[in-house]
Parts: structure tokens; C-alpha cells; sequence
């Protein structure tokens, strides 16, 4: 079987399991759970109905996706950032690694939503806040894989670079990096998916847009069709970044994929 046998085979089984799913919920509210929660039909109807055109609190369904996407990339890329840098300086530096790897094993168990009381206390109830705890969520999972990339560098090829008079920073930038660069992107994924569920939880604490205040908004409002249009957008969105970032790491990792 070609790729592209294989490709048309995935999306076949893809749409047969979408619409297995979707019938499946549909029959299923013909009972009793049709008293607890709308079929699909009315959720997919109001999700579209919203897209573009009409609104859910004063705004359409893509303003309250695009909020929450912007919320969650500034607190993406400066953990990642930051979780980059301090993950390799742990790995390659032994002093780096005594002095941040206590306070790291501390914090990185605690989940970003724990961190609300707080972020309320210290910042506030604005933007900056949900900002802190989507760089909480990207910091700690980006920083354990680039941690874990550069302690794991296979010792022959350092003691190879070494023979042949490369320096430290030499060391650093053409072994240790090139070699963690598998591990942190799959660091980064595992953040994509935390920023993504730790926005929503932040939004649901204090916010007049976003899907997390659809959901909270659906709530109060016991409409049980914009709690799960709101949990559909989630799932979509989530679906399409997680596709995006495959997309991105297979460009970029060209070169660490093995065959023809």
C-alpha cells in the first residue's frame, strides 16, 4: 500500500468512526438521556449558526476561538521558551542542574489549575493571569523533555566531538541541541494539549469570551445545546492544532526520519 493508498484509507476510517459516533449520540437521546443532553443535530446547527454570523454573548463563535487561541499562544511560546533554555542548561550543566532541579521536581507535579487562587492573589483577574498559568502549563512539560533530551546525548558522539577539538558551545550547539530536538517537540505537543485545557479552565474563572465562558455561560444559563456547542468548538479546534503541529514537527524533523 503507497502513501496516498494509505492516506484515502485513514480519512475513510476517520469519517466512518465520526459518523458512527454521530449516530450513535443521536439514537442514544431518543431515550432518557435525551432529557439530560440535546442530539447532534441541534449542536451542529448552533455551532455553524454562530461560525460567522450569529453571536453567543455579544460575539461569534470565531471571535471567542480566536481569544482563546491568542491567550494560549503568549503563554505557549514564552514557556517554551523559557522551558527550552532551562531544560538543556539542566542537562548540559551539572551546577544548573543542582540548583533548579529541586525547585522543578516541586513544582512541575502541581497542575496549572491549582494555580488560579493564586494568580488571582498576585495578578489579578485580567489577561495576565490566564497568560501565567498557559506558561505554566507549556514551562513544566517543555522543560522535563528538553531536560530528559540533553541528559540522554549518546556519550560517543560528545567523546567523538571532543577528539576532534570542539569546544563546549560547539558541543552544546551541534551535539547536545540537534539531539534533544526530538524530545522537546514532543514536549511541545504534550504542552500544546495542557495550554489548550488550561486556558478553558481559566476562562471559566472570570472571562466575558472564549469557549471556556461558553460553557460557563451555558451553565448559568441551564442552555445545555451552547454547553456543548461550546465542548464541540474545544474538541475541533483542539483536533486542528494538534494537526498543525504534526504538520510543523514533520517539516522541521525531516532529517531525523529513518528510510526512504
Amino acid at each position: 500500500m503507497n502513501k496516498k493508498q494509505k492516506n484515502i484509507t485513514e480519512l475513510i476510517c476517520a469519517v466512518v468512526s465520526i459518523l458512527t459516533f454521530l449516530i450513535l449520540w443521536h439514537i442514544g437521546v431518543k431515550g432518557e438521556l435525551g432529557r439530560l443532553m440535546p442530539g447532534p443535530l441541534p449542536v451542529i446547527r448552533m455551532f455553524f449558526a454562530t461560525l460567522f454570523g450569529g453571536t453567543i454573548g455579544s460575539r461569534t463563535m470565531i471571535i471567542h476561538i480566536l481569544y482563546s487561541l491568542i491567550r494560549v499562544m503568549a503563554g505557549y511560546f514564552l514557556g517554551a521558551a523559557v522551558g527550552v533554555v532551562l531544560g538543556l542548561s539542566m542537562g548540559w550543566s551539572r551546577l544548573v542542574e543542582a540548583v533548579f532541579s529541586p525547585l522543578f521536581r516541586i513544582i512541575r507535579p502541581i497542575p496549572p489549575i491549582a494555580w488560579i487562587p493564586i494568580s488571582i492573589i498576585w495578578i489579578g483577574l485580567g489577561e495576565d493571569a490566564k497568560i501565567f498559568l498557559i506558561f505554566l502549563a507549556s514551562f513544566c512539560y517543555v522543560t522535563l523533555n528538553a531536560w530528559s533530551g540533553a541528559k540522554n546525548v549518546d556519550p560517543d558522539y560528545l567523546r567523538a566531538a571532543r577528539m576532534l577539538g570542539a569546544g563546549k558551545r560547539q558541543l552544546l550547539f551541534t551535539i547536545v541541541l540537534p539531539a534533544s530536538i526530538p524530545s522537546i517537540f514532543a514536549g511541545l505537543q504534550v504542552a500544546l494539549s495542557s495550554c489548550w485545557a488550561t486556558v478553558l479552565a481559566a476562562e471559566m474563572v472570570r472571562s466575558s469570551e472564549g469557549l471556556g465562558w461558553i460553557i460557563i455561560a451555558g451553565m448559568n444559563n441551564n442552555d445545555m445545546v451552547q454547553i456543548m456547542t461550546g465542548i464541540l468548538a474545544i474538541g475541533l479546534v483542539g483536533m486542528l492544532l494538534s494537526m498543525i503541529f504534526r504538520k510543523v514537527e514533520a517539516r522541521l524533523c525531516q532529517w531525523n526520519k529513518s528510510g526512504s
